[in-house]
């Protein structure tokens, strides 16, 4: 399939899928779940803000907005800071940023402090967390890697059943000062989590390689902290625009479920109660994603998995905005829920399929940077759609066609512009492969002194093949078939 890179990991080291890789699993299950869930677990707090500081509803919607915006728009920091520093510090970094934010809201005096606090400092901790954890669990699992990002992935709906009841829990003993100064120390556990985050050695044989062509080289070149290598990818540039097309509608049915229910009349309990069933189903969608997406025959086209699970969702909402009941809310949740889970499992192993190992680390970087922007105009714009037209059908209706039209948007370009261009390497890779069987056979016949220039000018054949246009094709196992005593190339 055309846009997926296979790699061994950074520096030749081949990814465990295993061992202390479930570790580097759990601690990526926990910062997911920090990460997507603490913006809104802050929310159950915004009524004592409300009441302490004499702001609007509006006002301290900005805490949310502020600390999402922080995630997704410090992507390219982070990305400099992991490529210069390594995962486990930035991590280790981030933790105390996310944990000394929360403190230091805890005693503020004006909203602005808590803008400050609560959305820059810790949005910054946090970020500094979720990037490089993705970039760790993408070494460790290669194999296994759909399923462990689909059970990573859970961890968001996970820490969003537990995060919201513990903050109602902790405003009516301790008020919301003591419930940001508790919640400021419970995100220290995401040092713990970098802890974790050990970084992968290599062999002590290509270690010792690796040293010594480093010293043969009289100027080595200095390793990219930001590599924008991968905007000459066409995969990564399709896989991009439909990203950001897609979180423009993605995240503003959870966001306006309850006002829908609430505006046809139910209960705030009830209504309430929908996000619980969409975050139930979700929390059981992701790992199940993962799975399928690691089967044998699936994962070669999880593109296309993950462009059918964007057009699910988008069509999802657009029949949902037909509901006219609670029942019939339920089951948009319900389907919502599903869609939103296969969404959320597949969107991070895509990528690394696509650009693989060595420029993940860059790559998430510049897609997060870009939805950023996607997440600071959907809700709002969806917000005034809702203003200006009293109707929450129309919302729900236009999130459905930005999310089809990114389904589209993939599924189309990379048909068009990728796969007919993965023919062509594999069937270069195949003229490869059939010089080399040619180079074995003179090498059986002929004398030594007779074919030694035809081998080297074989050889640069093969090579320039097989990296034509900056791609590199690794022949695995199964890929071709091989002959007895045929040597592997590349």
């Amino acid at each position: 399939m055309g846009g997926v890179a296979l790699d061994d990991g950074p520096s030749g080291v081949k990814a465990p899928d295993g061992g202390w890789g479930w570790a580097v699993l759990f601690g990526c299950f926990v910062i997911t779940g920090f990460s997507y869930a603490f913006p809104k677990a802050v929310s159950v707090f915004f009524k004592e803000l409300i009441r302490e500081f004499d702001v609007g509803y509006s006002d301290t919607a900005w805490i949310s907005s502020i600390l999402l915006a922080m995630l997704y728009g410090t992507g390219p920091l982070c990305s400099v800071m992991v490529n210069r520093f390594g995962c486990r510090p930035v991590m280790m970094l981030g933790g105390l940023f996310a944990s000394l934010g929360m403190i230091l809201a805890s005693f503020a005096t004006s909203i602005i402090h808590i803008y400050f606090c609560t959305g820059v400092i810790t949005g910054l901790g946090l970020a500094l967390n979720f990037q490089p954890s993705l970039i760790m669990l993408n070494r460790y699992f290669s194999e296994r890697r759909p399923l462990a990002n689909g059970l990573a992935a859970a961890g968001s709906p996970v820490a969003l059943c537990c995060l919201s009841p513990l903050g109602q829990v902790l405003q009516f003993h301790y008020g919301w000062r003591g419930g940001f100064l508790i919640l400021g120390g419970i995100l220290l556990n995401c040092c713990a989590c970098g802890a974790l985050m050990r970084p992968l050695v290599p062999p002590k044989k290509l270690e010792q390689a690796e040293e010594e062509a480093a010293a043969a080289e009289k100027k080595p070149l200095p390793k990219k902290l930001l590599d924008f290598s991968v905007f000459k990818d066409r995969g990564f540039v399709i896989y991009t625009l439909a990203a950001s097309v897609m979180v423009l509608g993605l995240f503003v049915p959870p966001v306006f479920v309850v006002s829908y229910a609430k505006n046809l009349h139910y209960e705030a309990t009830q209504s309430a109660l929908l996000l619980t069933i969409l975050g139930f189903v979700d929390m059981f969608a992701r790992p199940i994603a993962g799975m399928v997406a690691g089967l044998k025959w699936v994962r070669p086209r999880s593109i296309y998995l993950f462009a059918f699970s964007m057009l699910f969702n988008g069509i999802t909402d657009l029949i949902g905005s037909q509901a006219v009941d609670y029942t019939g809310l339920v089951i948009f949740c319900i389907f919502f829920g599903m869609s939103y889970g296969m969404v959320g499992a597949l969107q991070f192993e895509v990528l690394m399929a696509i650009v693989g190992t060595e420029k993940f680390s860059s790559a998430i970087g510049l897609v997060l940077l870009m939805e950023a922007i996607a997440v600071l105009l959907g809700p709002p714009g969806a917000g005034r759609l809702l203003d200006a037209t009293h109707n929450y059908m129309y919302i729900f209706l236009l999130a459905g066609c930005e999310v089809v039209l990114s389904a589209f948007v993939l599924a189309i370009g990379n048909f068009l512009c990728i796969s007919k261009k993965s023919e062509n390497l594999e069937s270069k890779a195949e003229m490869a492969v059939m010089a080399a069987e040619t180079q074995e056979l003179k090498r059986a016949v002929e004398p030594e002194t007779d074919r030694e220039e035809e081998i080297k000018e074989g050889d640069h054949f093969i090579q320039s093949v097989i990296q034509d246009e900056g791609l590199t094709i690794k022949l695995q196992k199964g890929t071709f078939e091989r002959r007895p005593g045929v040597r592997e190339v590349g």
